[in-house]
C-alpha cells in the first residue's frame, strides 16, 4: 500500500514558501527562521513524518536561490572554472579560499546535527533574531567611525575579494557553522566576519553568496539524495517544483536588490528588521498565536 501524501503543503503554501526562502536566503536575516514560524503559521509538520519531509523540502527549495546565485555571478565562477585548468590565478585562488571556508562549516554542521533539532523552537529563534540585529547595528557604527576617521565611504572602505588570504577564509568558515542556530543566518555571520576581518562590503557580500552556493549546494545536494523519495512521497512532485521555480525567481530579485542597496546604504536596515520581526514573533508567541 503506498503512502498517502500529505495535504499540508498545498500548491498556495509552496508558493508563500518559496517566496520566503528566495527572499530570505541571502539576506542576512535567516530563511531558516522565516520557514520555521511559517510552517508553524501554515500548519505544516504536525506528523513527525510530515515534520521530515517539510526540513527536507525546506531545503531542497535552496535549489532554487542557488541557482539565482549561478546566474549572478556567472563572471566569477568562469574565473574558477579557468583557474583550475591554470589560466586564471585569481579564480584559482578564490575557488581554493571558498574551498577552505567551506570545510570547518561542514565539519562541524555534521558534528552538531542533532543539537540543532533543539534549537527549533520559537524563543531560541527569537532571541538569535534580536540578537544578530543588535550587533548589525553595533557593526554598522564601528565602520561609520572608521569612515570618519578616514577609512573611505562605507561601501568602499576594506580590501578587495582579491587580496582575500587562506587564514581570513578559515575564519569566516568557523563564522559559517555559528548558523546551524536558526534565526543566526549564514549570510550575516559570514558578511559580518569578512567585514571584521578587513574585506570592504561588496568583498563580503560577494564572498558570502559564492560560500552560500557552495555549502547549500551541498546541504540540498545531500537532501535530495537522503530523502527525496520522502518529500515525493509526502509532498508530490509539483508542489516541490513550484517552490524550487519560485525561490529561484525570488532570490534573483533579493540578489540584485541587496548589491545595490549596499552600494550606497547600509547594512542597518536589516539589523531593525530582525529586531522588528523578533518581537513581531516573541509577541505572538507569548500571546499562544504561534508556539
Amino acid at each position: 500500500m503506498e503512502p498517502q501524501q500529505s495535504s499540508a503543503l498545498t500548491l498556495p503554501k509552496a508558493v508563500l514558501l518559496g517566496v520566503i526562502e528566495g527572499l530570505t536566503e541571502f539576506l542576512p536575516v535567516s530563511s531558516t527562521a522565516h520557514l520555521a514560524v511559517a510552517e508553524r503559521f501554515l500548519g505544516i509538520g504536525r506528523t513527525s513524518a510530515e515534520k521530515r519531509a517539510a526540513d527536507a523540502y525546506a531545503i531542497v527549495i535552496q535549489g532554487g536561490a542557488i541557482l539565482a546565485v549561478l546566474l549572478v555571478s556567472l563572471g566569477r565562477i568562469r574565473s574558477m572554472i579557468r583557474g583550475l585548468f591554470g589560466r586564471d590565478r585569481d579564480g584559482l585562488r578564490l575557488l581554493a579560499n571558498l574551498a577552505i571556508a567551506f570545510v570547518p562549516a561542514a565539519a562541524i554542521g555534521l558534528l552538531l546535527e542533532p543539537l540543532r533539532e533543539r534549537l527549533y523552537g520559537i524563543w531560541p529563534i527569537v532571541g538569535a533574531w534580536i540578537v544578530g540585529g543588535l550587533l548589525i547595528l553595533l557593526l554598522v557604527r564601528e565602520r561609520s567611525a572608521g569612515v570618519r576617521a578616514g577609512a573611505g565611504t562605507p561601501a568602499t572602505a576594506g580590501n578587495a575579494l582579491e587580496s582575500l588570504t587562506w587564514r581570513t577564509s578559515l575564519v569566516i568558515g568557523f563564522a559559517q557553522a555559528v548558523a546551524i542556530w536558526p534565526g543566526v543566518s549564514r549570510s550575516l555571520v559570514t558578511i559580518a566576519a569578512a567585514l571584521l576581518l578587513g574585506l570592504s562590503v561588496p568583498a563580503a557580500v560577494e564572498f558570502s553568496f559564492l560560500l552560500g552556493l557552495i555549502t547549500l549546494g551541498a546541504a540540498t545536494g545531500y537532501e535530495a539524495v537522503k530523502s527525496g523519495g520522502e518529500i515525493v512521497a509526502a509532498f508530490g512532485v509539483v508542489t516541490p517544483v513550484v517552490g524550487f521555480v519560485v525561490a529561484a525567481a525570488c532570490a534573483f530579485v533579493a540578489i540584485r536588490w541587496m548589491v545595490s542597496w549596499l552600494k550606497t546604504r547600509s547594512l542597518s536596515v536589516f539589523g531593525w528588521y530582525r529586531i522588528g520581526i523578533g518581537a513581531v514573533v516573541a509577541a505572538l508567541a507569548f500571546f499562544g498565536v504561534v508556539n
